[in-house]
Protein backbone atom coordinates (compact mmCIF):
# COMPACT_ATOMS: atom_id res chain seq x y z
CA UNK A 1 0.00 0.00 0.00
CA UNK A 2 1.33 3.46 -0.88
CA UNK A 3 2.17 5.87 1.91
CA UNK A 4 -0.18 8.79 2.37
CA UNK A 5 1.56 12.10 3.02
CA UNK A 6 -0.23 15.02 4.56
CA UNK A 7 0.31 18.37 2.91
CA UNK A 8 0.81 21.45 5.04
CA UNK A 9 -1.63 24.32 4.36
CA UNK A 10 1.45 26.39 3.51
CA UNK A 11 2.93 23.94 0.99
CA UNK A 12 2.96 25.57 -2.44
CA UNK A 13 2.03 22.55 -4.54
CA UNK A 14 -1.10 23.54 -6.47
CA UNK A 15 -0.77 24.57 -10.11
CA UNK A 16 -2.73 27.64 -11.18
CA UNK A 17 -5.56 25.68 -12.84
CA UNK A 18 -6.20 23.61 -9.70
CA UNK A 19 -5.95 26.63 -7.37
CA UNK A 20 -8.31 28.60 -9.62
CA UNK A 21 -10.84 25.76 -9.66
CA UNK A 22 -10.66 25.39 -5.87
CA UNK A 23 -11.16 29.15 -5.43
CA UNK A 24 -13.96 29.30 -7.99
CA UNK A 25 -12.08 31.75 -10.22
CA UNK A 26 -10.57 31.92 -13.67
CA UNK A 27 -6.78 31.37 -13.81
CA UNK A 28 -6.40 34.83 -15.36
CA UNK A 29 -7.86 36.33 -12.18
CA UNK A 30 -5.14 34.60 -10.16
CA UNK A 31 -2.51 36.02 -12.51
CA UNK A 32 -3.97 39.51 -12.03
CA UNK A 33 -3.99 39.12 -8.23
CA UNK A 34 -0.35 37.99 -8.41
CA UNK A 35 0.58 41.09 -10.47
CA UNK A 36 -1.23 43.31 -7.95
CA UNK A 37 0.52 41.63 -5.01
CA UNK A 38 -2.67 40.33 -3.41
CA UNK A 39 -1.48 36.72 -3.45
CA UNK A 40 2.15 35.71 -3.95
CA UNK A 41 2.51 32.17 -5.27
CA UNK A 42 5.91 30.50 -5.45
CA UNK A 43 7.48 30.12 -8.89
CA UNK A 44 8.94 27.02 -10.45
CA UNK A 45 12.26 27.30 -12.31
CA UNK A 46 10.18 27.47 -15.50
CA UNK A 47 8.07 30.35 -14.15
CA UNK A 48 4.92 28.39 -13.31
CA UNK A 49 2.95 29.53 -10.31
CA UNK A 50 2.44 27.23 -7.31
CA UNK A 51 -0.26 27.94 -4.73
CA UNK A 52 -0.93 26.58 -1.25
CA UNK A 53 -4.23 25.67 0.38
CA UNK A 54 -3.76 28.82 2.48
CA UNK A 55 -3.43 30.85 -0.75
CA UNK A 56 -6.72 29.35 -1.97
CA UNK A 57 -8.41 30.40 1.28
CA UNK A 58 -7.03 33.92 0.77
CA UNK A 59 -8.33 33.94 -2.82
CA UNK A 60 -11.79 33.02 -1.54
CA UNK A 61 -11.59 35.81 1.05
CA UNK A 62 -10.57 38.30 -1.66
CA UNK A 63 -13.55 37.20 -3.73
CA UNK A 64 -15.90 37.55 -0.75
CA UNK A 65 -14.61 41.02 0.12
CA UNK A 66 -14.92 42.12 -3.49
CA UNK A 67 -18.28 40.61 -4.40
CA UNK A 68 -20.21 40.58 -1.12
CA UNK A 69 -18.75 43.60 0.66
CA UNK A 70 -17.97 45.73 -2.40
CA UNK A 71 -14.35 46.41 -1.41
CA UNK A 72 -12.10 47.42 -4.31
CA UNK A 73 -8.76 45.66 -4.91
CA UNK A 74 -6.72 48.50 -3.39
CA UNK A 75 -8.84 48.25 -0.25
CA UNK A 76 -8.45 44.49 -0.18
CA UNK A 77 -4.68 44.85 -0.48
CA UNK A 78 -4.70 47.21 2.51
CA UNK A 79 -6.91 44.82 4.52
CA UNK A 80 -4.52 41.94 3.80
CA UNK A 81 -1.52 44.07 4.83
CA UNK A 82 -3.23 45.06 8.09
CA UNK A 83 -4.21 41.45 8.83
CA UNK A 84 -0.59 40.41 8.26
CA UNK A 85 0.60 43.15 10.65
CA UNK A 86 -1.88 42.03 13.31
CA UNK A 87 -0.71 38.43 12.91
CA UNK A 88 2.92 39.52 13.24
CA UNK A 89 2.12 41.59 16.33
CA UNK A 90 0.30 38.62 17.90
CA UNK A 91 3.46 36.58 17.42
CA UNK A 92 5.55 39.32 19.03
CA UNK A 93 3.09 39.54 21.93
CA UNK A 94 3.33 35.79 22.46
CA UNK A 95 7.12 36.09 22.61
CA UNK A 96 6.93 39.01 25.05
CA UNK A 97 4.54 37.13 27.32
CA UNK A 98 6.93 34.15 27.31
CA UNK A 99 9.83 36.46 28.25
CA UNK A 100 7.74 38.01 31.01
CA UNK A 101 6.88 34.58 32.39
CA UNK A 102 10.59 33.65 32.34
CA UNK A 103 11.47 36.87 34.17
CA UNK A 104 8.79 36.21 36.79
CA UNK A 105 10.06 32.66 37.28
CA UNK A 106 13.61 33.99 37.64
CA UNK A 107 12.39 36.55 40.15
CA UNK A 108 10.63 33.81 42.13
CA UNK A 109 13.88 31.83 42.21
CA UNK A 110 15.81 34.88 43.40
CA UNK A 111 13.24 35.62 46.06
CA UNK A 112 13.44 32.04 47.31
CA UNK A 113 17.24 32.22 47.45
CA UNK A 114 17.71 35.70 48.91
CA UNK A 115 14.52 36.09 50.88
CA UNK A 116 11.92 38.82 50.55
CA UNK A 117 13.83 41.29 52.71
CA UNK A 118 16.98 41.23 50.57
CA UNK A 119 15.01 41.64 47.35
CA UNK A 120 13.05 44.53 48.80
CA UNK A 121 16.33 46.27 49.61
CA UNK A 122 17.74 45.55 46.13
CA UNK A 123 14.67 47.01 44.44
CA UNK A 124 15.34 50.32 46.17
CA UNK A 125 18.90 50.61 44.84
CA UNK A 126 18.93 53.23 42.02
CA UNK A 127 19.87 51.82 38.62
CA UNK A 128 19.48 48.21 39.73
CA UNK A 129 19.07 46.34 36.44
CA UNK A 130 17.99 43.19 38.22
CA UNK A 131 14.75 44.60 39.62
CA UNK A 132 13.41 47.69 37.85
CA UNK A 133 10.20 47.57 39.91
CA UNK A 134 9.48 47.38 43.63
CA UNK A 135 8.58 44.04 45.16
CA UNK A 136 4.98 43.80 46.30
CA UNK A 137 4.07 41.75 49.35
Amino acid sequence: MAEVHEISPDSKVLVISVAAKMAGMHPQTLRQYDRLGLVQPDRTPGGGRRYSVRDVALLREIQRLSQEDGVNLAGIKRIIALENQVSEMRGQLTELVAHLEEARAHLDELEALAGPFALRRMSRIPGNALLPWPIQQ
